[in-house]
């Protein structure tokens, strides 16, 4: 068995990272009664699908790069690892980060930067 290649299994493992905690912090915001006031106005509502759609492309891209770079025992192995952490990770931030429009956007950020790290990598 060889090993998987260290830079693209890395970016896979951040970009299953980010995106769970994404999800974790989005997931407080459903059903709207729960949502923070920021999320509540019209710039809030835009802010909350549009990091939601890009979230979305992100995990298709992120798939797609493991698919091609990452063999699959390296992805499973180092991917579950990511979603088992995000949790603990996510925990000590502060309530007024998570539940905002801030906790979305760095990490539709962050998501976003390592997807154009990771097409660097497929150049």
């Amino acid at each position: 068995m060889t090993l998987p290649p260290p830079a693209e299994l890395a970016v896979f493992m951040g970009q299953v990272l980010v995106l769970s905690m994404y999800g974790l912090t989005v997931s407080g915001h459903f059903p709207r009664e729960f949502r923070a006031p920021s999320l509540t106005s019209a710039l809030g509502i835009a802010v909350l699908w549009s990091t939601l759609a890009v979230a979305a492309c992100l995990t298709v891209f992120a798939l797609a790069f493991a698919w091609r770079r990452v063999p699959t025992y390296a992805a499973v192995i180092g991917g579950g690892g990511m979603v088992l952490i995000a949790p603990l990770l996510l925990q000590p931030l502060p309530d007024s980060f998570v539940n905002g429009r801030r906790g979305l956007l760095v990490f539709t950020a962050l998501g976003l930067g390592l997807a154009a790290l990771a097409r660097q990598l497929t150049v």
